[in-house]
């Protein structure tokens, strides 16, 4: 995370935005050897981040017990120096992300399941008036199959950490350029966040 103090995100933020965005960069390392894990996660209460991975993934036998790293990345882009309205300035990169950092332990089946049907509760929520998918609509033997070929963990974090760097101690007039150009380049999800930085 960037060491500036004006750009961190109080706690509370961090796991609004982990809810918000769920998909996420899993960077564990273990006594056999360091892996990324890109999957989607679910946050149980406040402090536990539930996730699925493959059995066949080289990471699955990495997890349990060791530590890890959940990065999740909101927006995030290339801010060009021309795009300032001020002199002397220096190409920068701005961006959104948390981390969630702690011990990983194993799901049980039954967790591995809730937290299968929790994901997808949530992201079909999303897809309305879509009537919503469940796995009632599964052969449940099927259903069990696809359990069966992936394991479940949670990340128990002890430390959050979010960053905001979206140029909020540039001038207003900077900043009103590069949201500018960044809407002009399709990049909307940045300039949006940048925007409401600076009111």
């Amino acid at each position: 995370m960037h060491p500036e103090p004006a750009f961190a995100l109080p706690v509370g933020r961090c796991r609004a935005i982990v809810r918000e965005h769920a998909f996420a960069h899993l960077f564990v390392h273990g006594p056999a050897g360091a892996a990324v894990i890109h999957a989607p996660v679910t946050l149980d209460g406040e402090d536990r981040l539930s996730f699925h991975v493959a059995r066949r993934n080289r990471a699955f036998a990495l997890l349990d017990g060791a530590r890890a790293i959940a990065s999740v990345v909101v927006a995030d882009g290339y801010v060009s120096p021309d795009w300032y309205a001020s002199a002397q300035q220096v190409p920068t990169w701005n961006y959104l992300a948390v981390e969630a950092e702690g011990r990983v332990e194993p799901l049980t089946r039954d967790a591995l399941v809730a937290q299968v049907d929790d994901l997808s509760d949530a992201q079909e929520a999303r897809l309305a008036p879509k009537p919503a998918w469940t796995r009632a609509k599964m052969d449940p033997r099927r259903f069990d199959a696809m359990i069966d070929a992936i394991g479940g963990f949670a990340i128990v974090v002890d430390t959050w950490r979010g960053s905001a760097k979206l140029g909020q101690h540039k001038a207003t007039k900077d900043v009103t350029g590069v949201v500018a150009a960044l809407h002009d380049r399709g990049e909307a999800a940045l300039a949006m966040l940048m925007a409401a930085a600076k009111t």
